[in-house]
């Protein structure tokens, strides 16, 4: 069945082409009958016109779509910020397309190049480790582009993030006031400055409290490997000395709970327990924990409206916007 054309309606309410695209546009609203537009709409329906929205875009130079490219979609945290993203899209009247770089620079690169290709209208970015010169050669073609989650330093870019160190060292502060005074820290082998912000939070609250850092109890994972590290890490870890684990990732956290579930440890009595972000992994173990919550709607919401005012308007000044986390009480300390 051929497709029903604006020509096709103007001729069936014999009227100017121009006047039915004026009216199905919401042009010119108050100068043309009412009767008139109706008979148009109602015209439209009834040969079920759709728009084409390739022609749209051209004509505008505009496709309605933003692409969201997230660094792990399986993550709970970065799934939640994908479903507001979507939510706060479509209520602007624009698509969103997701892209799970899975960490990798390599597959970051060809999600831009993808959604470039597609023409997206603008960017949202969780970026990964060494994409600096991706996302740099990115913002250089004008794209609209705002950063969530992990900042980039010394890069002039629109980002949204979180106050990293200061929580960080407010949360071990916390372990350290009530009474821990051998805390270790499990991190990703990862240059990223959200994790390496967590990481010297946690040294500097130490050092505050003149507590011997001991480098032993700072423990990389590589992610790929996150279970089998994790478990290893806990093994050799003298837990007869150390009072409290702070994790800088769910996803390790998730991984020391399983371990810690097989071993005879009372928590928190014994072993007090820290991490960041929520899992519903949580819910399965013997005590609520606690953790550092994100604002994932303010971050979320916050990254829709900067990136559709860039889209919109030009020569807007960059932000670099920073939200503050809060610590949530269980009963793992």
């Amino acid at each position: 069945m051929k497709r029903a054309s604006i020509k096709d309606i103007a001729e069936k309410a014999g009227v100017s082409i121009a006047l039915v695209s004026y009216v199905l546009n919401d042009k010119f609203v108050n100068r043309i009958n009412k009767e008139t537009a109706k008979k148009i709409k109602e015209i439209a329906a009834e040969l079920n016109y759709k728009p084409n929205k390739i022609a749209q875009s051209l004509k505008s130079n505009k496709t309605n779509t933003i692409a969201l490219l997230v660094a792990d979609i399986a993550n709970p945290f970065t799934s939640q910020v994908a479903r507001i993203i979507e939510d706060e899209t479509s209520k602007r009247g624009y698509m969103l397309l997701i892209g799970s770089s899975d960490e990798n620079e390599e597959k970051l690169k060809q999600l831009i190049d993808l959604f470039q290709k597609r023409q997206v209208d603008g960017f949202i970015i969780a970026p990964v480790e060494n994409s600096e010169n991706i996302i740099n050669n990115l913002v250089e073609t004008k794209a609209p582009v705002v950063l969530i989650d992990r900042p980039i330093d010394n890069m002039e870019i629109d980002s949204i993030v979180t106050n990293n160190f200061e929580i960080s060292y407010q949360a071990v502060n916390y372990l350290i006031n009530k009474g821990k005074k051998n805390i270790a820290i499990f991190s990703y082998k990862k240059n990223l400055e959200n994790l390496k912000n967590r990481v010297e939070g946690y040294k500097k609250a130490l050092k505050d409290s003149k507590i011997y850092l001991d480098s032993e109890k700072i423990i990389y994972i590589e992610e790929s490997k996150t279970q089998s590290e994790v478990y290893k890490a806990i093994d050799e870890l003298n837990l007869m000395t150390t009072d409290a684990l702070f994790f800088t990732s769910n996803k390790l956290a998730i991984a020391a709970l399983k371990k810690l579930s097989t071993l005879d440890i009372k928590i928190p009595e014994e072993l007090a327990l820290v991490t960041f972000d929520e899992s519903e992994a949580f819910d399965i173990f013997r005590v609520p924990l606690t953790h550092i919550k994100q604002p994932i709607k303010k971050i979320s919401k916050k990254a829709v409206e900067l990136l559709i005012e860039k889209i919109e308007k030009t020569n807007l000044l960059q932000q670099q916007i920073v939200y503050n986390s809060e610590i949530i009480i269980g009963k793992s300390v």
